[in-house]
């Protein structure tokens, strides 16, 4: 059945609502950043730039890098903008625009985020790279859509060793792609379980005027133990990225550039350094 012009929204010139990319203009291969500003830090060591496209906090730029053709594009923060983006992304490759029916053979894009994000655990130094073998979902995101739960019984530890006060819905857990992951897993990436949560800061257990309702939060995720796995980082998109991957049958994975570590309170002295420094260890391990 074809779908409705309120549940897929198709601007004038054929392309969808809220990216405003065209079916031909996404790679199969895809980069997500947070930060608008970010997808030029990637696309400058593109070849060859086709496309460029912007709308609100999505942008977009598909091009080519070492004969792989890559799209770039920023998600905003948070995880409701990431169920924007994920769907509209599967929506290029898998309806057909014309007959606003779901394609009979199905496409699966690579997804990898790359992204900044804060270490819970004093042994994670700052300046390094992380690999988010989990993401643990603190948003809800993945409770407004018919799936099987992800990883139940990571998610039945976590309900039982971290209090949360004022948490609505049960946190959810979804693992990346591990046949994608081994493409980034080498000397310089380290492996750990991240959390999602809906803020940075009252949701992260920081204080500038406002107090948490969560006091010690980082203190009960830094303790948190489930078959020799410990959480190790903190940041706002993951889970939501794995969760909107695995129901809609993409690879994806994060890459985490560890600027914080709330342990030890120290933030890095370099950060564009090391955020370029992740980009180009990305794109090399994507082309490898």
């Amino acid at each position: 059945m074809p779908i409705a012009n309120s549940e897929l929204i198709i601007n004038p010139d054929g392309s969808i609502y809220h990216l405003n990319l065209k079916p031909h203009q996404l790679a199969d291969t895809v980069i997500t950043v947070g930060d608008p500003e970010r997808v030029s830090e990637v696309s400058k060591y593109f070849d060859v730039i086709e496309v460029k496209v912007g709308k609100r906090e999505f942008h977009t730029h598909t091009g080519v890098y070492k004969n792989r053709r890559i799209s770039v594009i920023s998600t905003g923060i948070g995880t409701d903008n990431i169920d924007i983006v994920f769907n509209e992304l599967d929506a290029l490759v898998n309806v057909n625009f014309q007959t606003r029916e779901v394609k009979n053979e199905l496409k699966s894009l690579d997804i990898i985020r790359i992204g900044t994000s804060g270490a819970v655990q004093s042994d994670i130094p700052i300046d390094s790279f992380l690999l988010s073998q989990r993401g643990i979902g603190f948003d809800s995101l993945m409770h407004w859509y018919d799936n099987d739960g992800g990883d139940l019984a990571f998610a039945k530890a976590v309900s039982q060793q971290i209090s949360r006060s004022n948490l609505h819905s049960a946190p959810y857990v979804v693992s990346c792609d591990k046949q994608l992951a081994k493409k980034f897993q080498t000397v310089e990436m380290q492996n750990g379980n991240t959390i999602t949560n809906v803020g940075f800061y009252g949701p992260q257990s920081r204080k500038i005027r406002l107090e948490p309702a969560e006091k010690n939060l980082n203190e009960q995720i830094a303790d948190f133990t489930f078959e020799d796995s410990k959480i190790t980082n903190l940041e706002m998109e993951t889970a939501g990225i794995y969760a909107m991957s695995s129901l809609l049958g993409h690879r994806a994975v994060s890459l985490n550039a560890i600027l914080a570590n709330r342990a030890t309170g120290e933030f890095s002295s370099q950060p564009n350094e090391l955020v370029d420094k992740l980009i180009l260890f990305t794109l090399d391990c994507i082309v490898a």
